[in-house]
């Protein structure tokens, strides 16, 4: 696995008004060499699809399509995130001022010591504060 992705990382691939050059190279690197998420991400990500539906922002074909895409993907789901929600991640999430949420995200990275990909502007900040590489 290259890397830890989180939802606000992978929704830019499925929306054109969203897309960039770095959104893009995050993609390609998915594609190529994988990525590890925690255990929510699938959840996440579906929430982004039901708010962009519900917005009609895209149909709800184009969310099965774009969720079968996303499947096809290497990416794993990590093993471990709900054993250590009430512990390391809670402990994380407070020291750091983040959601649960967004701190499992980080405590996968250092658990793996993989860099993280997010657009999230909290998280990035509290990433780099630990020493993870951003993508």
């Amino acid at each position: 696995m290259s890397l830890v992705i989180d939802a606000s990382a992978t929704l830019p691939w499925y929306f054109q008004d969203e897309v960039s050059a770095e959104s893009e190279l995050i993609f390609d690197r998915v594609a190529s060499a994988g990525a590890v998420v925690p255990a929510h991400w699938k959840l996440e990500v579906a929430n982004g699809f039901q708010t962009a539906l519900r917005r009609r922002r895209i149909s709800s074909e184009y969310r099965d399509e774009s969720l079968a895409d996303l499947d096809s993907l290497p990416i794993d789901i990590d093993p471990e995130t709900n054993e250590r929600a009430w512990s390391d991640t809670l402990q994380m999430a407070v020291r750091l001022a983040l959601t649960p949420y967004d701190a499992a995200y980080l405590e996968l990275a250092l658990r793996r010591r993989l860099p993280l990909a997010t657009l999230d502007k909290d998280l990035r900040k509290a990433a780099a504060g630990a020493g993870v590489e951003i993508v």
